[in-house]
């Protein structure tokens, strides 16, 4: 009888597996329920790095000191500096730089960003092809628009820039240093540094209004 060539992968996989997070747990990695985390042969590890359950380490990924990588998170292709914090739920993407300090949080998708010091994407947002500069934070359900259907567009955000919830950054585009802009905008056009941006249909209410029966 001969065996079944799907379970010779999956223990070859298996015991694969096991060397490799042995080999990460005796270079120092906390890894928390470490037989439920997928690891790949190239990753490098810092010192005093933890990764939480459920995590999926792919091909060329980088990990500075200190790092914290939660649950379901999913890394490939990707450089992670001292001190970040990934996930939960993140997807970090080929390409993607996370500077030390930094923070991407939870069904949060990076894809060939650079996201430099101290910035947070703690929140349900898209960042690809864009640059987020040293302490700005990007707020819950942002988007960077970086494909026009032809191309991809580069979205620049400068320094201490705070972007508003639920905001699309239309790419290409350019935010300056220490600008706002305001949840729920579609910003199309560059902003200079020090402005507020937004763009909002103004809310209409309706006194006493009685809604249509069945």
């Amino acid at each position: 009888m001969k065996t079944n060539t799907k379970l010779k992968k999956a223990i070859k996989l298996r015991s694969d597996q096991d060397k490799l997070r042995i080999k990460a747990l005796n270079k120092g990695v906390e890894l928390i329920a470490p037989e439920t985390i997928f690891l790949s042969p190239d990753t490098i590890f810092g010192k005093n790095v933890k990764i939480e359950p459920y995590v999926v380490i792919g091909s060329k990924v980088k990990i500075g000191n200190n790092v914290t990588i939660k649950s379901f998170s999913h890394l490939e292709g990707a450089k992670l500096e001292k001190n970040v914090t990934v996930g939960p739920y993140a997807r970090i993407r080929p390409g993607s730089h996370l500077l030390a300090g930094s923070k991407v949080g939870n069904f949060v998708e990076t894809k060939n960003s650079k996201i430099k010091s101290k910035s947070k994407i703690n929140h349900l947002s898209y960042i690809g092809d864009a640059e987020v500069g040293e302490n700005s934070n990007i707020g819950a359900g942002t988007i960077t628009c970086n494909y026009d259907g032809f191309r991809k567009n580069k979205t620049k955000i400068k320094r201490n820039v705070f972007v508003g919830s639920n905001s699309s950054l239309v790419a290409p585009l350019t935010i300056e240093e220490n600008s706002v802009i305001g949840a729920g905008s579609i910003i199309t056009k560059n902003v200079k540094k020090n402005t507020l941006a937004l763009t909002r249909s103004p809310q209409i209410s309706k006194k006493n209004y009685k809604r249509r029966k069945k």
